[in-house]
């Protein structure tokens, strides 16, 4: 499995909070390693944790705890579009999807965590709201979650990716 370099090999000092689940997989060193695609100063980038309803099915959270944009410093709030835009380009390019669908809610962490969907035209389960009846299937049970050996791939496509020139626009920390 490829690593990203600038994965931390200890817990770093961002603003954490400790009842926070964004905040604790963050902590988790060994673990975010398996998921992370890239990160900023402000932003990482991961995949969705086994099981994933969807290969490809990645979250942008905010490196700092924060409830959402309404919460973002100037210089927070300066990137967020660009970062976004960037990612939701390096879902569609490795994914192959057709559009790349961004949902955030806020209640399950209340930790700002952009959920990046890939929609395949061709994937009925990923249309529209579709697409959150196949998250609570896989959490379920229900339905199979993504190949654990495809997600691995699609991570090393990723990371191979961001290292060639997406997300490259911003200090890498």
């Amino acid at each position: 499995m490829a690593i990203n370099p600038d994965t931390p090999t200890s817990v770093d000092l961002i603003e954490r909070s400790q009842h926070c689940g964004i905040c604790e997989i963050h902590s988790d060193i060994e673990h975010l390693r398996e998921l992370e695609i890239w990160r900023s100063r402000h932003w990482l980038l991961r995949h969705h944790p086994h099981p994933s309803p969807l290969l490809g099915w990645c979250l942008l959270d905010a490196r700092r705890h924060l409830a959402g944009a309404v919460d973002f410093l100037g210089d927070e709030a300066a990137e967020w579009g660009t970062v976004v835009q960037q990612a939701s380009k390096l879902v569609q390019k490795v994914s192959g999807c057709d559009r790349v669908y961004l949902i955030a809610f806020g209640e399950g962490a209340r930790h700002l965590h952009l959920h990046l969907i890939p929609r395949f035209q061709e994937d009925q389960r990923s249309a529209a709201w579709s697409v959150a009846d196949l998250y609570r299937d896989v959490e379920t049970g229900r339905e199979l979650p993504a190949q654990f050996k495809s997600v691995e791939e699609f991570l090393a496509a990723a990371r191979l990716q961001s290292q060639k020139g997406f997300m490259n626009k911003f200090n890498r920390n």
